[in-house]
């Protein structure tokens, strides 16, 4: 498991897409092999795997079209350790913005 903790943001990245070229290699997928099965560009492939700006849609055509739709669905899942945080979770199901608290500009 990787622990991302303590890491920079850039670190997260860069470890990220190197484990993205690992599992295409390992799959045996030319960039050219990846990019039209996530009908996306080679260069998008390319600037994914070098940590480069790329949409996120792109990581999640890259992620599913290397079969890692399971690690997708984790993402952003709500943290619930406890029933006050299960409530709060509920209650926010419906709401699109928070509200301000006084004093807060």
């Amino acid at each position: 498991m990787l622990d991302l903790s303590f890491s920079k943001p850039s670190e997260v990245v860069k470890r990220l897409c190197e484990r993205l070229r690992t599992e295409r290699l390992a799959q045996e997928m030319t960039q050219a092999d990846l990019a039209g099965r996530a009908g996306i560009g080679v260069n998008t492939v390319s600037n994914l795997e070098a940590g480069r700006n790329v949409g996120f849609d792109s990581v999640v055509r890259v992620a599913m079209s290397l079969g890692r739709t399971k690690e997708l669905e984790g993402l952003f899942l709500p943290k619930v350790d406890s029933l006050e945080d299960i409530r709060r979770y509920e209650d926010s199901v419906g709401r699109h913005r928070i509200k301000r608290k006084a004093g807060h500009a």
